[in-house]
C-alpha cells in the first residue's frame, strides 16, 4: 500500500525525526500513518484496521477510545488546567492519585513522587538514591547495578542503567558508576543440564561477586524489571528474585522494581513484583498508570528511603529536584480515573481469565513450528523467538532482519507487531482484549508466520 504523494506519510519523511528509527531508511520509505483507534484496534489513513498486539508501546491498557478518560481530562482542563507541586503546593488530583497508589502498592510504601515518563521516573529514582545515601553519611555508596538486556529508559542516567547496545552506541554511554550483570534468560544463558534453580544460584553468586569486588560500601541499588520487556520479554528462572534479594539484603543494597511495563495487571497480578516475589524499596511505574492517554509516571518510596530524603532536604533546605509537570493535574486526573476503571472492571480478574487463551494458544499452536525457538510469557505479556537452528537454539544473523520482516508482513494481515532482540515478537495487547480478539490475533500471527516461512524457503534460508 503506497499512500498518495500529498499524504501525511510523505510529509513526515521531510519533517519528523522519529525515535527508535533509522533516519536514512525512513527518508526512503513510506511510514504508516495511524489516524484513529477503537478498542484494541487502530486505523491508518487509508482506513485499514490493525489489532495492536503491543498496545502501542506496552501501554494503552484500556484500548484506544475510552470515553471516560477523555471526559476526565476535559473536566480537569476546565477546572484547573495546570498547577505545580513546587514549594509545598498541591492540588486534589495529585493527592488523590498518590493515596490510591499507596493503597495499591505491593509492599508498604510511604510517599509518591510524580514525573512524566518511565525514563524520568527511573532517572529520578537514581538521583533520590544518591541524595539519600549522602544524607545517610554514605557518600561512596553510589554505584547502580542493572542487567544486560534490561531496559530502564533513555535519559543519560537511565540509559546508562539500560543494558541494550543501541541505547549506548554513539551516545558515549554508559556513564561511570553503572554496572551490569547477566541476563536471567535460562534458554540462552544456562549451562548444559543446568536447572532453573541452579542457573538462578549462579546469577545470585555473580551479583554477590560483583558487589564484593566493587565494595559493598560503594554499591547503592539494583534495578530490575519483574519481567524484562524491551530486552525480549524475559521471565527470570525459578527462585531468581528470592536469591537475588538475599544478596541485596546481605550488602544493604536497595532494590528498585521497574514496573513501567509490568504494573497494573499486565502479568496477572496488580504488580509484577507480586508475580515474581519482589519486595522493592523503590517502585517506578508509568504507561498503564494513565493507559498512556496522557504522560505521567510515579516513584513510590518506602519509609526508610523517605526518611533519608527528608533529612537531606532539611539539611539543604529543599529537595532540589522536580519537573514543571510533576503531578500535572490533567494527567493526574486521568490516572485517577484509570485506576477507578481498573477496580470497576476487575482488571486483574479479567487478565487471569483471558491469559490462558494467549499463553496456551501461543504454545499449542506455534511451539513445534520449525522457526520458533522459545515461547515465553505470563498474563497478557509474551514473546515468540525465531531461530534458524531449533536444536542448537541458534538465532538468525541480525543482518537478515527476520524480526522486522515479520513485522512488515504482519501489517498485511492486519497486525501491528513489535520485534525485540533475537528476533523475538512481543505480545502485550490492551488489557481489555477479549478471548475472541486474542484468537483472532493468533490466527493473523499464524498466517504471517506461514508467509515468512515460505519466503525463507524460497531464499534458501530455511531452518535446520
Amino acid at each position: 500500500m503506497t499512500p498518495p504523494r500529498n499524504s501525511t506519510a510523505i510529509r513526515d519523511t521531510q519533517s519528523v525525526l522519529h525515535p527508535y528509527t533509522d533516519a536514512r531508511a525512513h527518508q526512503k520509505g513510506t511510514p504508516l500513518v495511524i489516524s484513529r483507534g477503537k478498542g484494541v484496534r487502530v486505523y491508518d489513513d487509508q482506513g485499514n484496521s490493525y489489532i495492536e498486539t503491543v498496545a502501542g508501546l506496552w501501554c494503552a491498557s484500556l484500548g484506544f477510545d475510552n470515553e471516560r478518560l477523555v471526559e476526565a481530562a476535559a473536566r480537569q482542563m476546565r477546572q484547573l488546567p495546570f498547577y505545580h507541586g513546587f514549594t509545598g503546593r498541591t492540588h486534589e488530583p495529585m493527592v488523590d492519585l498518590a493515596e490510591m497508589l499507596l493503597e495499591r502498592a505491593p509492599v508498604p510504601m510511604s510517599k509518591v513522587f510524580f514525573a512524566n515518563s518511565g525514563s524520568e521516573a527511573n532517572d529520578t529514582a537514581i538521583k533520590m538514591i544518591w541524595f539519600a545515601n549522602n544524607a545517610l553519611g554514605r557518600p561512596q555508596k553510589k554505584k547502580i547495578i542493572g542487567r544486560l538486556k534490561g531496559y530502564h529508559g533513555i535519559t543519560l542516567a537511565s540509559a546508562s542503567l539500560t543494558g541494550l547496545p543501541y541505547n549506548h552506541k554513539l551516545f558515549d554511554l554508559p556513564l561511570p558508576g553503572f554496572l551490569h550483570v547477566s541476563t536471567p534468560h535460562h534458554y540462552h544463558g544456562a549451562h548444559p543440564g543446568e536447572t532453573e534453580e541452579q542457573f538462578a544460584s549462579r546469577l545470585a553468586q555473580e551479583l554477590d561477586d560483583v558487589i564484593t569486588r566493587e565494595g559493598a560500601d560503594t554499591v547503592a541499588a539494583f534495578f530490575a524489571e519483574p519481567i524484562m520487556g524491551a530486552g525480549g520479554v524475559i521471565i527470570p528462572p525459578a527462585t531468581y528474585f528470592e536469591k537475588i534479594q538475599a544478596v541485596l539484603r546481605k550488602h544493604d543494597v536497595w532494590l528498585v522494581a521497574d514496573e513501567v511495563i509490568c504494573g497494573f495487571a499486565r502479568t496477572g497480578n496488580y504488580w509484577g513484583s507480586q508475580t515474581l516475589g519482589m519486595q522493592p524499596d523503590i517502585l517506578t511505574c508509568a504507561k498503564a498508570l494513565s493507559s498512556s492517554y496522557l504522560p505521567i509516571s510515579a516513584i513510590m518510596l518506602n519509609e526508610r528511603v523517605f526518611e533519608a530524603l527528608a533529612d537531606g532536604t532539611s539539611s539543604v533546605g529543599t529537595f532540589g529536584h522536580g519537573f514543571t509537570y510533576s503531578g500535572h493535574p490533567v494527567p493526574a486526573a486521568v490516572a485517577v480515573e484509570t485506576l477507578k476503571i481498573y477496580d470497576e472492571i476487575d482488571v486483574v480478574g479479567h487478565v487471569k481469565s483471558v491469559a490462558p487463551v494467549l499463553q496456551d494458544g501461543l504454545r499449542q499452536r506455534f511451539a513445534d513450528h520449525p522457526l520458533v525457538g522459545e515461547i515465553r510469557g505470563t498474563g497478557l505479556i509474551g514473546a515468540v523467538e525465531f531461530v534458524q537452528d531449533k536444536a542448537a537454539r541458534k538465532n538468525f544473523d541480525p543482518a537478515q532482519k527476520i524480526g522486522p520482516r515479520f513485522v512488515k508482513l504482519a501489517e498485511a494481515q492486519g497486525l501491528i507487531c513489535r520485534t525485540l532482540p533475537n528476533d523475538s515478537i512481543a505480545f502485550s495487547p490492551p488489557l481489555i482484549i477479549s478471548a475472541e480478539e486474542i484468537t483472532d490475533m493468533l490466527d493473523r500471527f499464524g498466517r504471517t508466520l506461514d508467509e515468512l516461512s515460505v519466503q525463507l524457503r524460497r531464499e534458501s534460508l530455511a531452518v535446520v
